[in-house]
């Protein structure tokens, strides 16, 4: 294992292919880029997935972010088995730990996952599959639940990939707009980061990180066999406080590119408005419900077909609720104080909400 006292030289077949118009993924070597906070045993069960993928030609960056509890030893248990390169520096927030990544890799393309994921063993290879038959600038994979994974998180992750919430804005299989890469499962080449630069230190940092690749002329693609199993949170509270900074984040990125957002990125919104004059309205007319009774139930009966468990399919009723309610009260907060009241950003509250998380 690598600590951070030195720089690693980068390779050079990146820079040997970039004269071609589609370069040979065949030989890349990846950096796999993982900024953390204190979560050491997530980090032990990345690394251990890691060290089953059929590909070996990847490196391992794990930047730790100001964490108070480290996850050195558990890098170091890995050293012989994984090419694994640790830092660490002072907390400034997921963004400035990526870049820092960046800068002290040696990969010809960049992937990021969260630390809170596990790759399945064919991750690598798949992505060199993909990229070798169908090459792009950048890509993003989409995410999954692990059969280890708890009732919760697996019913978290149907709220989150189910059409009936916001799967086909976050890229399910449904879409409702353009595939945007998630920083949970993305990647890019190194002549990407060279034009267009690093994660800035805001909310949706990976949206805002594609509209500046696409911006630029690059080509961005969804490689759906390049799966993540992504643990997300645990805990509802801290779900609910995610999917809240996500609605904020949607303005966020209005204010930075004019026009870029659309009707369905109210739907959460709009759920919100109308649930509670479907409640109030219940008072007078109980019959106001039905809408929302069905839509509850179709999300109920989707829910025990995709997860197979009634248990989950019930318990995805609520983190569905949390994730749309959650969303859409950040989603009217921030467009109400930064739009209609003419505040607009707060760089420094976003830098505030997302460090040390």
């Amino acid at each position: 294992m690598k600590s951070n006292d030195t720089a690693s030289p980068r390779a050079a077949t990146y820079a040997a292919a970039e004269g071609k118009s589609r370069p040979d993924a065949s030989g890349f070597l990846f950096s796999i880029i993982v900024p953390v906070y204190n979560r050491p045993d997530e980090v032990a069960d990345l690394l251990e997935s890691l060290t089953r993928q059929t590909d070996r030609g990847f490196e391992i960056i794990l930047v730790e972010d100001g964490s108070t509890v480290p996850c050195r030893k558990q890098a170091e248990a890995y050293a012989d088995a994984l090419d694994v390169k640790y830092f660490y520096k002072d907390n400034e927030g997921r963004s400035p730990a990526r870049n820092y990544g960046i800068e002290h890799s040696s990969g010809d393309y960049l992937v990021f996952v969260d630390s809170d994921c596990i790759l399945p063993e064919d991750y690598v290879s798949s992505l060199r599959k993909c990229l070798t038959e169908d090459y792009h600038d950048c890509f993003g994979g989409p995410d999954a639940a692990h059969e280890s994974f708890s009732d919760t998180q697996k019913a978290i992750n149907y709220s989150m990939t189910s059409f009936l919430t916001t799967g086909g804005i976050r890229g399910g299989k449904v879409q409702l707009e353009k595939f945007v890469p998630r920083t949970f499962n993305t990647g890019f080449s190194r002549r990407v980061y060279e034009k267009v630069g690093g994660f800035r230190e805001m909310f949706s940092e990976d949206i805002d990180m594609s509209t500046r690749i696409r911006l630029a002329g690059f080509s961005i693609a969804l490689f759906r066999p390049v799966v993540v199993y992504h643990k997300r949170r645990i805990d509802l509270r801290k779900f609910w406080r995610q999917v809240h900074v996500f609605g904020m984040s949607r303005i966020t990125l209005q204010l930075l590119y004019p026009g870029s957002m659309k009707i369905v990125h109210w739907l959460p919104a709009l759920f919100v408005i109308f649930a509670l004059a479907m409640i109030v309205g219940a008072f007078f007319w109980k019959w106001m419900l039905i809408p929302l009774a069905v839509y509850i139930l179709a999300v109920w009966l989707c829910g025990i077909y995709a997860t197979r468990s009634l248990k989950i399919g019930s318990l995805g009723v609520i983190t569905s609720l949390i994730q749309l309610c959650g969303y859409g009260t950040g989603f009217l907060r921030a467009y109400t104080w930064k739009i209609l009241l003419r505040h607009g950003r707060d760089e420094k509250q976003e830098r505030e909400m997302r460090r040390g998380k």
